[in-house]
C-alpha cells in the first residue's frame, strides 16, 4: 500500500478493471472504499462511449458501489468537447448510442444524415450494414471521420465484443480515409482528466487493462501506469510491447493492499 499512498489522484479504466459487463470484479468495493477513506481524488475514465455518466453511476450503484456522477468521464464527452473546439455548433451523422448523442447535443451539435460536418462512430447496438453504407457515402462526400476510441475489442462476461476500432474499419477501408480517434491513448483525453481532477501528472496514477490504450496513454502523458491482469491483457502479452507499465497487478485490490501478481 505504501507504494501508492504518495499519489493524490487515480484515473481508472472501467471495463476489465472495475467490471466485466454486469459482473463486478474482485476487490473493487475495497479499492473504492480505500480511495474515499484516504481522500484520494479519482476519476473513472472509460473509452466506452455508449453510456452517459449518469447511466454509469447508476450501473455502479446496481453493482453495489455508491459514487457520484462527477467521478465519470467518457470518450463521448471528450469527443464532443474536441469537436466543439474544432467547429462550434456543427452537425454529425452518428453511429452510436445515448452516450455520444447526448454529449454532442450538450455542446450544441445537431444530428444530420444529409450533409454533416462529421461522421462519428462508436460502439453501438444500432450498427448495421445500411448505416455503414450511408456513413461511407457521407465520408466520400466530404464529411470528416471520427472514432470515439480506437479499442478493437472490449471484455464481457462470456468473452469479448467488437470495439469502435473494429466497427470503424469498414468505413476506413471503403473510403480510404483514416478516422481520428479522440479516446485513450490520445493525450487530449488525459489532459481533460487531469483538469477535472485538478492534479498534476506527477501526483497521478492511471490504472487500466489495455497496453495499447490505458498504459500507452499514461506513458505518453508522463503519468505513472498500473496494468491490471483482470481484463484483456495477460502477463505474457506484456513482453510483446516496446513500452512497459510501471506496475503490474492482478487487479485493483493490489492498489489498496500492495499485492503483486
Amino acid at each position: 500500500m505504501k507504494e501508492f499512498e504518495k499519489y493524490k489522484a487515480f484515473i481508472s479504466d472501467m471495463d476489465g478493471v472495475i467490471y466485466h459487463g454486469n459482473r463486478l470484479l474482485p476487490d473493487v468495493p475495497e479499492f473504492v472504499e480505500w480511495l474515499k477513506t484516504e481522500n484520494k481524488k479519482f476519476l473513472f475514465l472509460t473509452n466506452s462511449s455508449a453510456k452517459t455518466p449518469r447511466e454509469l453511476q447508476q450501473k455502479m450503484a446496481r453493482l453495489g458501489i455508491d459514487i457520484g456522477e462527477e467521478h465519470f468521464y467518457t470518450s463521448a464527452l471528450a469527443t464532443a468537447a474536441f469537436l466543439s473546439s474544432q467547429l462550434p455548433n456543427g452537425s454529425a451523422f452518428v453511429i452510436g448510442d445515448a452516450g455520444i448523442v447526448n454529449a454532442l447535443y450538450s455542446v450544441g451539435y445537431s444530428m444530420n444524415d444529409v450533409n454533416p460536418d462529421y461522421v462519428i462512430v462508436s460502439e453501438s447496438s444500432t450498427y448495421s450494414y445500411d448505416r455503414i453504407t450511408h456513413a461511407i457515402n457521407l465520408v466520400c462526400n466530404g464529411a470528416r471521420l471520427i472514432g470515439t476510441n480506437p479499442d478493437v475489442t472490449g471484455p464481457m462476461e462470456q468473452g469479448i465484443v467488437p470495439g469502435t476500432g473494429a466497427l470503424v474499419a469498414p468505413i476506413e477501408m471503403a473510403t480510404g480515409k483514416k478516422a481520428y480517434f479522440v479516446g485513450k491513448p490520445n493525450p487530449l483525453m488525459m489532459r481533460s482528466a487531469l483538469k477535472i481532477l485538478g492534479c498534476r501528472r506527477e501526483d497521478t496514477v492511471i490504472i487500466g487493462d489495455r497496453m495499447d490504450t490505458d498504459i500507452l496513454a499514461g506513458i505518453e502523458s508522463d503519468i505513472t501506469t498500473v496494468l491490471v491482469l483482470s481484463g484483456v491483457t495477460s502477463e505474457a502479452d506484456v513482453k510483446h510491447f516496446a513500452y512497459q507499465p510501471d506496475h503490474i497487478l492482478k487487479g485493483v485490490g493490489g492498489i489498496s493492499s500492495d499485492l503483486s501478481p
